[in-house]
């Protein structure tokens, strides 16, 4: 049996927005490694709309007052990086959300950093229905979010991660295809899928070798 404090950093999709069950998939990880026998404490510390940059800013604080790695095993899992990749429009902004050079140095430094906490974990972006964007959350700001752009950011990400020697989980190729996943977000947002699709999402990390060591060793 396993005992391990997670923190899942991330934003609206680490969040579970769209999930009308509210469980998302970090809170359906944990209820699996229970059910297995393992001692778990999930901390899910996914804010919406949060770029790496935003992230960058409150991680380690969050963290540090929920992980004691000098008394318990502790792992963070990062799942940040689709909205970086993103469009705004706003009254102040025109452009991409965070260009990806700079998302790759947030998160690389961020990654490098965490190590202090335990192992690392990094969760990678998941695909769109283009046709629902982009996406308006209050009158005069919009995000617009394109699979070419997310695609360009995840094998960088994966790249990145591989540099950095951080397991990497690549989501975005696995349902650029899937109707499953495609019909989860279509009965949500476009972005973020259903509790269906959250199932899915936990379902895949649950058995991915970067996430079974560790608890399997």
């Amino acid at each position: 049996m396993a005992q391990i404090r997670i923190g899942f950093v991330g934003d609206s999709i680490t969040h579970g927005t769209g999930d009308e069950t509210l469980l998302g998939w970090p809170l359906r990880l944990g209820q699996a490694e229970v059910a297995r026998g393992h001692d778990v404490t999930i901390y899910n510390l996914g804010i919406r709309a949060d770029t790496s940059q935003l992230v960058a800013a409150r991680w380690e604080a969050e963290c540090r007052a929920r992980l004691n790695p000098t008394s318990f095993h502790c792992a963070i899992v990062f799942a940040i990086g689709i909205n970086d990749s993103a469009h705004e429009k706003s009254g102040m902004m025109d452009g991409r959300r965070v260009e990806l050079d700079r998302s790759l140095e947030i998160i690389g430094g961020m990654l490098t950093k965490a190590r202090e906490f335990g192992q690392v974990l990094w969760i990678g972006p998941t695909p769109v229905v283009e046709a629902m964007m982009p996406l308006t959350r209050i009158p005069g700001l919009t995000y617009d979010f394109r699979n070419h752009a997310i695609d360009v950011y995840n094998q960088a990400y994966a790249e990145k991660a591989a540099e950095l020697g951080v397991p990497y989980f690549d989501l975005f190729t696995q349902f650029s295809t899937d109707p499953v996943w495609d019909a989860a977000l279509r009965r949500s947002d476009g972005l973020h899928p259903n509790s269906k699709g959250y199932a899915m999402m936990a379902a895949r990390i649950g058995g991915w070798a970067g996430w079974r060591r560790l608890f399997d060793g």
